[in-house]
């Protein structure tokens, strides 16, 4: 075998060898981008996270045409990281949890649509004390939070609280974070708290499901509304797949009956488009707070 022979040979290996890999690069990349990896906010428990989701990932693969991964994350900061290190292609996020995404992405995360509701959202506070009627008779009592970075768990209210003159770690006994809106419930009707609040719709969820007995835990106050929720991909997503996930969203239809099943496990009248303007109230609402600079 001559030199030159050996040489071209040599390289011939090599680039057979540079074009294995890089068609292996391409089916992984190709294989990645048929999945879709999705996660929510933890505001109730991972199994009813799970329930809820089963039937629109289902639909959302049949939409899109990629296999749609549901993985529950630890707390509202995981989902944040996620999102922005794209470990997460879309996540449904509180309307607090989507400003801390904006701005852990440098303004990049697309928040797609929101449930109607979510453009009218309330809270409402809850108590078993007959004592207390008004956000007044907080004062001196133990209360709960949701999570802290919960927006309708924690941030809204507390900024309501404030616009009503209290401040809650001054003005009441005790100020505890429950971590999720069922378990607030739960503080209240097992009296490790006087009183706390959650978002209306869990609330009302746990009314029609009998988890709770209104005539021993009570609703005594709701707050003004706001928006919340959203569904947001991360801003690098393929925008081909953005679109087909908006449509899908914006395709549901009570009337259809399969529809109407994904729908109710959402508690959604029907999806609309939402934008980064929707919550520039709730990231002022935050830096009053002082839970943003």
């Amino acid at each position: 075998m001559t030199t030159s022979f050996a040489r071209r040979l040599v390289i011939k290996q090599a680039l057979l060898a540079v074009a294995a890999t890089s068609a292996l690069t391409a089916f992984s990349a190709s294989a990645a981008d048929k999945v879709l990896r999705v996660s929510a906010i933890p505001d109730e428990a991972p199994t009813e996270l799970q329930r809820k989701f089963k039937p629109l990932g289902e639909y959302l693969s049949k939409e899109t045409g990629m296999k749609v991964v549901f993985t529950p994350v630890s707390d509202y900061a995981a989902v944040v990281e996620s999102l922005a290190t794209g470990k997460l292609d879309m996540a449904w996020l509180g309307g607090f949890t989507f400003v801390q995404a904006k701005i852990r992405t440098n303004g990049t995360a697309n928040p797609i649509v929101q449930r109607a509701e979510d453009a009218v959202f309330t809270s409402r506070f809850i108590t078993a004390d007959p004592n207390i009627k008004s956000l007044q008779d907080l004062k001196g009592k133990t209360f709960a939070f949701g999570a802290p970075s919960s927006t309708s768990g924690s941030l809204m209210p507390r900024y309501f609280l404030q616009q009503a003159g209290l401040q809650p770690e001054k003005d009441f006994k005790n100020v505890a974070f429950s971590g999720a809106h069922d378990a607030t419930v739960a503080f209240v009707a097992a009296g490790k708290a006087d009183a706390g609040v959650l978002n209306t719709s869990v609330w009302d969820k746990l009314v029609e499901s009998k988890k709770v007995d209104p005539a021993k835990v009570r609703v005594f106050a709701s707050t003004p509304e706001y928006f919340d929720y959203n569904w947001t991909v991360r801003g690098d997503l393929d925008p081909a797949i953005t679109k087909k996930l908006t449509e899908a969203f914006l395709k549901l239809d009570p009337a259809n009956p399969e529809h109407k099943a994904i729908m109710d496990l959402q508690r959604a009248s029907k999806f609309i488009p939402t934008k980064p303007e929707n919550y520039t109230g709730i990231e002022e609402a935050a830096k009053s707070a002082g839970l943003l600079k």
